[in-house]
């Protein structure tokens, strides 16, 4: 006889799963290849992991940043509560799209700091969603602030990103009740995973469809940084851009803080204050001394150029090492994400999807890579692998072309 539920279990929110709570069979895919990349290791203890499934920087942040932080942690003034930022990292904040960018912004009442990107799509939801309202978010992407409408009994409605369609959501095909209902449209920019950049034309039109439609665009710029063949671009570069919504910054990708937890929320007033609002209810700020670091770092563009012309030689790497083996590897326009379409097949058996793939590539031939099937099938290859230098680069790249080059894939 099965015990019976505790009390408790009838208690969690519908939102996380009510009553069944803990109870689902389902595994989260960076799950399913974590626990494939353990039993490759248990399996083939001799062979090294190949590891392309990876999105967080390989490198510490720089000696300029983490001194500025051993300076300030020892400073009595930085110990209490931020609240929503200390003014001197909003002052470097719009200094720093002022001089990257060209884009002006007010430093009190523009731009707000985060706890990292993360949170800040998280919160943003809260700003607007009731019951019933929809965000518009890009598929593949990330999820976050589509759990969030729906944790506020809001909808998610998915923009497929087709390669035909240069990986830009069709805004067009959006039926009319669906954009009625919409209050948030949610894009990425340098666009994770599928690398794609956005032009000046596309900012335009999502700026046309936010006005028509009364929408608030939040545009996630966490890659902006490593953007390659043209300078980056942000979507308040365009006209109109602040007058419809927001822009996402992070200190992570580009300036290698991943785990400093630090970003800023830019744009139109009244949205960055409701963010601010919202998160006045939510945290006490960052710690001030991190702020202090991020200052630093702000002011010193250098570092995340030297970043960026790092992945863009890795991916470069990439793309020669897996055009080898018969994918139609591309450069992407941005991010350190490689995003090409998976395999249909090997030498002795055929994949439904990329995932079947991925798990093949991880069990049989210790290689990590992340499978999307939401708009076709696709595997994403992070080029933020662990190498001391280019001989290591090179070497890493001969296997991978040794490996995958034994399996006569077919596309």
């Amino acid at each position: 006889m099965s015990t019976p539920d505790p009390w408790i279990q009838s208690l969690f929110a519908d939102r996380i799963g009510g009553t069944n709570y803990g109870k689902g069979t389902e595994i989260y895919k960076f799950e399913k290849i974590k626990r494939a990349k353990r039993a490759a290791l248990a399996a083939h203890p001799e062979r090294t992991i190949l590891d392309f499934g990876i999105g967080e920087n390989d490198e510490m942040a720089d000696p300029l940043v983490r001194d500025a932080m051993k300076r300030e942690v020892d400073k009595l003034d930085n110990r209490g509560y931020a609240d929503n930022g200390i003014q001197a990292f909003k002052d470097a904040a719009a200094g720093f799209m002022k001089k990257v960018f060209g884009v002006t912004l007010d430093p009190v009442t523009e731009v707000n700091h985060a706890i990292g990107s993360k949170p800040a799509l998280a919160m943003l939801p809260a700003c607007f969603i009731n019951p019933g309202d929809v965000t518009l978010m890009t598929a593949p992407g990330y999820p976050v602030a589509g759990t969030h409408t729906k944790y506020y009994g809001g909808a998610v409605y998915n923009l497929p990103l087709l390669e035909e369609n240069g990986f830009y959501p069709d805004l067009n095909a959006v039926p009319a009740d669906i954009r009625k209902r919409a209050k948030l449209l949610v894009i990425n920019y340098p666009n994770s995973p599928t690398g794609a950049v956005a032009t000046r034309d596309f900012y335009r039109r999502v700026i046309d469809f936010a006005r028509t439609n009364q929408i608030i665009v939040v545009q996630d710029a966490a890659h902006i940084l490593l953007t390659y063949d043209q300078p980056p671009l942000s979507f308040l570069q365009v006209e109109g851009a602040k007058d419809v919504g927001v822009e996402v910054h992070s200190m992570s990708k580009g300036f290698n803080m991943i785990g400093w937890r630090m970003a800023f929320v830019a744009g139109h007033p009244q949205i960055v204050q409701a963010f601010a609002d919202v998160k006045d209810n939510s945290d006490s700020g960052q710690f001030i001394a991190i702020q202090q670091a991020s200052v630093v770092a702000l002011h010193h563009p250098e570092i995340f150029e030297r970043t960026r012309i790092k992945y863009q030689r890795r991916l470069k790497k990439l793309v020669a090492a897996l055009t080898k083996v018969g994918f139609q590897a591309r450069m992407p326009g941005g991010t350190y994400f490689l995003y090409a379409r998976a395999p249909k097949a090997c030498s002795d058996r055929t994949f439904a999807s990329a995932e079947e793939a991925s798990q093949f590539l991880i069990h049989e031939q210790s290689l990590s890579c992340v499978p999307w099937d939401n708009a076709g099938a696709y595997l994403r290859f992070s080029v933020t692998y662990l190498a001391n230098d280019e001989q290591e680069e090179d070497a890493l790249m001969d296997e991978t072309v040794r490996r995958l080059g034994r399996l006569a894939l077919r596309f």
